[in-house]
């Protein structure tokens, strides 16, 4: 048995089809959802399907994804978790197909099928079956999984996407999503880097499928609109706060694989500050002592240029790379290593701690 958590905020229409596959195509599995403040009529359509595996929460006060999948997941009442997006519809067989790789230690994540929308990726497979709520041929879509389930039949690589599937165990254990990312986005990435620095497996099957419409869930549904101000705002915040504590940007191989860089506790000396749009790969800017960081960054603000600003971004790389101490200067910027450190292996930061 697997329990399902699904958020949603002012997304009817798209969570009516979500919870429609989910019951279609797992009837024995337990959803948990949520409704996340909407006032779209959600609770209401929700609550005339209240039954022994369906679970229904309202918040008044809108959270976000971030801590309303680790809500879900806590009250879960199976020992194997997975969420879903509420722009996100279940092919056939999809969790017989994830199920069959599942083991303490391992997580496994579906298929997207998308459409046209964003860049294709390994990851993933464009196929148009509806850009929105209004032109959806979930039929072709669940033909399609079944011709297709027959070609990838037992396939996997290693990636990681949304829908995943784990032991609620191993969930638990790395302390859930970081609250810091609350609501949303970026929440993701964090926790499959902290799943891989955990010793965790990132599988992805290549036979369960899911057709995702791509942000319909908040930013792009009709309902909130691309120009909402909440979402801005929120990434924006997350953005900053993903730089800030791992202090570098997110990177991936070509199937949605995090790849690991090292998080060194690190500050600037920095002449001529004044606020900027990327001061978070800095660290610690101007604090009263550095004797307790590793890596110390001294630049002028008036001085340094595109080519300085970029090796600061790069900065956690460039120390991985050369796996030297001393002093160091690159164009405008100069770099005391006391010592290579890297903080991300440390069990607190793997508990969603900023060590």
């Amino acid at each position: 048995m697997i329990t399902f958590v699904v958020p949603s905020h002012n997304n009817l229409r798209h969570l009516k089809n979500c919870i429609t596959s989910i019951q279609k195509h797992a009837p024995f599995s337990e959803i948990i959802v949520f409704d996340d403040a909407s006032d779209d009529g959600t609770f209401e359509w929700l609550e005339t399907l209240k039954s022994n595996n369906i679970y229904i929460q309202r918040v008044d006060q809108r959270l976000g994804h971030t801590i309303l999948y680790d809500r879900g997941i806590k009250l879960a009442s199976n020992n194997i978790v997975g969420i879903f997006h509420a722009d996100m519809i279940m092919g056939p067989h999809y969790v017989e197909n994830v199920m069959k790789h599942i083991s303490p230690g391992k997580v496994v994540c579906g298929t997207r099928i998308e459409p046209p929308l964003h860049p294709p990726g390994n990851e993933k497979i464009i196929e148009n079956f509806g850009m929105d709520f209004d032109d959806l041929n979930i039929d072709a879509f669940e033909s399609f999984c079944i011709e297709h389930q027959a070609m990838y039949r037992g396939e996997t690589t290693k990636g990681m996407f949304a829908p995943w599937i784990i032991h609620k165990e191993d969930f638990l254990a790395i302390g859930g999503h970081d609250p810091g990312f609350a609501p949303f986005p970026y929440e993701d990435s964090d926790i499959f880097q902290r799943w891989l620095l955990a010793g965790y497996e990132l599988v992805q099957s290549r036979d369960a499928f899911v057709y995702h419409l791509t942000c319909r869930g908040h930013r792009w549904n009709k309902q909130v609109g691309v120009n909402d101000d909440y979402f801005k705002i929120a990434e924006e915040n997350a953005r900053k706060y993903y730089i800030k504590k791992w202090g570098s940007w997110i990177e991936n191989n070509g199937y949605a694989h995090p790849v690991l860089i090292p998080v060194y506790k690190k500050c600037s000396i920095v002449e001529n500050y004044s606020p900027f749009s990327g001061e978070e790969f800095l660290g610690d800017i101007n604090p009263d002592s550095t004797e307790e960081y590793d890596i110390i960054i001294k630049l002028d603000l008036k001085q340094i240029n595109k080519e300085d600003f970029n090796t600061v971004v790069q900065l956690n790389k460039i120390i991985q790379e050369t796996n030297d101490t001393g002093d160091f200067e690159i164009g405008n910027i100069k770099i005391k290593i006391k010592s290579i450190n890297d903080i991300s292996r440390d069990p607190i930061f793997i508990r969603n701690g900023m060590s």
